[in-house]
């Protein structure tokens, strides 16, 4: 699609310098050549071999989307969401590609709750948040309830995603501290569940990678 669009502008340009002259002889400005080239988004293009994923609210609905690809070996995510709760939203990967609503955690089947199907954050058993390959930065959501996200990271690729039991992308409730507690708040520092999750609290919308 890009390439037909580029070809498109060349040939208008190659048209307007033809007849860019008055009836007089005198050269007129070119207007094509004072416009920018458009351009489309960089990933979601029909053209495109990334990935992209749907993300759903406990109830199943439809609140956004996910776009996934590899960029010289770094991952490039794009997100635009919907019908979420105003305000900074925890947005992480996790290690499992199921989001089933009012699920058991996999590793303490005690524990139920939204999306837990889909594990903990991807990485988690390697380092303390946040520096799990899963970690990315916050969406924040404005007013109307629509968030954009555009983020790369090369802690993990594409292809680690689509393992035998694949990825899923998360976004939470509430804001992601990145466990940044400072001693004056807390003299013995983050407590286990924050270097853990950064306390960005329940899952409110999952998306399937792969599996």
């Amino acid at each position: 699609m890009r390439g037909t669009l580029r070809a498109t502008l060349v040939a208008i340009t190659a048209a307007a310098a033809v007849t860019a002259c008055s009836a007089s002889g005198e050269e007129q400005d070119d207007p094509v050549m004072n416009q920018q080239e458009a351009t489309t988004p960089a990933m979601g293009d029909e053209d495109d071999d990334g990935t992209e994923v749907m993300l759903v609210d406990p109830d199943g609905g439809e609140v956004g989307t996910v776009w996934l690809d590899d960029d010289d070996g770094a991952l490039e995510i794009e997100v635009a969401a919907g019908d979420l709760p105003p305000g900074f939203h925890g947005f992480h990967l996790h290690t499992i590609g199921v989001c089933e609503p009012d699920s058991p955690d996999p590793t303490d089947p005690a524990k139920v709750g939204d999306f837990l199907s889909a594990g903990g954050h991807l990485g988690a058993d390697a380092a303390d948040h946040a520096a799990h390959q899963g970690d990315l930065p916050s969406l924040l959501v404005d007013s109307t309830g629509s968030g954009r996200l555009t983020a790369s990271t090369d802690a993990v690729t594409i292809e680690e995603l689509m393992d035998d039991d694949g990825t899923a992308v998360m976004v939470h409730a509430g804001p992601d501290n990145f466990a940044n507690i400072p001693e004056r708040y807390a003299p013995n520092g983050p407590d286990a569940d924050t270097l853990k999750t950064g306390d960005s609290g329940d899952r409110i919308a999952c998306g399937v990678v792969g599996g």
